[in-house]
């Protein structure tokens, strides 16, 4: 076992478990989150997200879980993983990025490292959370305590991609903790590390990741809304094009999720903060949190013209979460399918294999099927999410649960051509 500093990692969640259960199997750890039933959950060898399997959890023999924040006096090293969310009016929602700034406040000692993970505009770390730290320690900043930041790049769901084997950029408040933190990052990312030259460097570079993404499906759909009015079907286009070689392999599709649809918006708020109106990346994200509405709206088109009943007509929504294959039902754009349909008083059911009903239930106030829907009753069916229950149905299986000439419409596009009415 190392010998070096005990390392806390503050939430325990998509990003902080898997990085608390590297650093777990090498040196001593305590993964802290606010959450007792989370730590509960932990302790029996459960991961509720999936990220993480028993046997993995098992693996961390120096990893012990805590949600008493006198527990934290101990380390000496603190990575906050909490989540970094948007409002209602898609301004940056830094209270839990406060309120962990404001736990390892009241325990930070002097020579203490503090580095933050969660996604943030440029300049977020120095100017929002270190002043907390410093009120809450009374240490100074860079003399007594010190900073990093070294971007997540989780992907849900993803077991290719895991978090060794995904280059980690990091950064530190000094020359000497950049070195510090670089080194401590290379005993678990086998993928190797990236020194940013600054923490808001790493800072910018985590946000345009997926801003860059965000822009670039958002065209994908905009030409998606071009070709359904020119007939055309958007799937074939996109096959072709890519046939040339540097073509980008991008898809039309609904942008949720805690990163993509979410991390454009604070770069935007710091941009118009500087005196800077980006025009591209807000027009992207209109044109994103759009589609959800465009996908309702077409499917009840589709019913009408088939003369099926939407007024009090059942439709079937197959998926919840904002992505195949993992339980993550943060910031799903599904719901704004589901609100949409029922605008138009129809009776939406949810069925998605992968969800916590209950979560949903409390998230949401969807009441989600829970058992496998009953066949023959919806006159209209939305796959949603291309979860492999889903693919492995195919089409005969999906339209089992319709009326006779109900309208399926494939968001996904993962059933062949012309088995759906409708797709992106």
């Amino acid at each position: 076992m190392k010998s070096e500093k005990k390392i806390a990692i503050i939430g325990l969640g998509y990003v902080g478990l898997p990085l608390a259960v590297e650093f777990g199997k090498i040196r001593s750890v305590i993964g802290f989150d606010i959450n007792a039933k989370r730590i509960e959950e932990l302790k029996g060898g459960r991961d509720h997200t999936l990220e993480c399997s028993p046997q993995e959890l098992s693996e961390a023999t120096h990893l012990q879980y805590s949600c008493h924040p006198q527990d934290l006096l101990k380390a000496h090293i603190f990575v906050i993983t909490v989540p970094t969310p948007v409002d209602q009016a898609n301004r940056p929602d830094m209270t839990p990025l406060i309120r962990a700034s404001e736990t390892v406040g009241k325990v930070l000692k002097v020579g203490d490292i503090v580095i933050y993970e969660s996604t943030v505009y440029p300049g977020a770390t120095e100017e929002v959370c270190v002043p907390v730290l410093e009120k809450l320690s009374g240490l100074k900043f860079n003399q007594d305590f010190f900073c990093g930041y070294s971007p997540e790049r989780i992907n849900p769901g993803d077991k290719e991609h895991r978090l060794p084997t995904i280059k980690k950029v990091t950064s530190g408040s000094t020359l000497a903790v950049a070195e510090e933190v670089d080194q401590i990052y290379k005993e678990i990312i086998t993928a190797g590390t990236h020194k940013a030259s600054s923490i808001k460097v790493a800072e910018a570079a985590k946000v345009i990741e997926n801003t860059q993404r965000d822009v670039n499906i958002a065209l994908m759909n905009e030409l998606s809304l071009i070709f359904h009015k020119l007939g055309i079907d958007t799937l074939e286009v996109l096959q072709a094009a890519g046939t040339k070689w540097n073509f980008l392999p991008f898809r039309p599709g609904l942008v949720g999720g805690h990163c993509i649809g979410v991390d454009p918006y604070y770069l935007t708020h710091k941009a118009q903060e500087v005196g800077y109106h980006p025009e591209v990346i807000l027009a992207g994200r209109r044109i994103n949190d759009s589609m959800a509405s465009h996908v309702a709206d077409e499917t009840v088109k589709l019913m009408l013209r088939k003369g099926l009943p939407v007024l009090g007509g059942k439709v079937l929504v197959l998926g919840l979460t904002f992505k195949e294959n993992c339980p993550d039902v943060r910031n799903t754009k599904v719901v704004d399918i589901i609100k949409a349909l029922q605008g138009y008083n129809t009776q939406v059911d949810v069925y998605d294999p992968w969800i916590d009903l209950q979560e949903a239930e409390h998230e949401y106030g969807l009441k989600c099927l829970a058992e496998v829907p009953s066949a023959g009753q919806y006159a209209g069916i939305v796959l949603a999410v291309g979860h492999h229950q889903f693919i492995e149905l195919g089409e005969e299986g999906i339209k089992a649960w319709g009326q006779p000439n109900a309208v399926l419409f494939d968001v996904k596009s993962i059933l062949p051509l012309g088995a759906a009415d409708g797709r992106l």
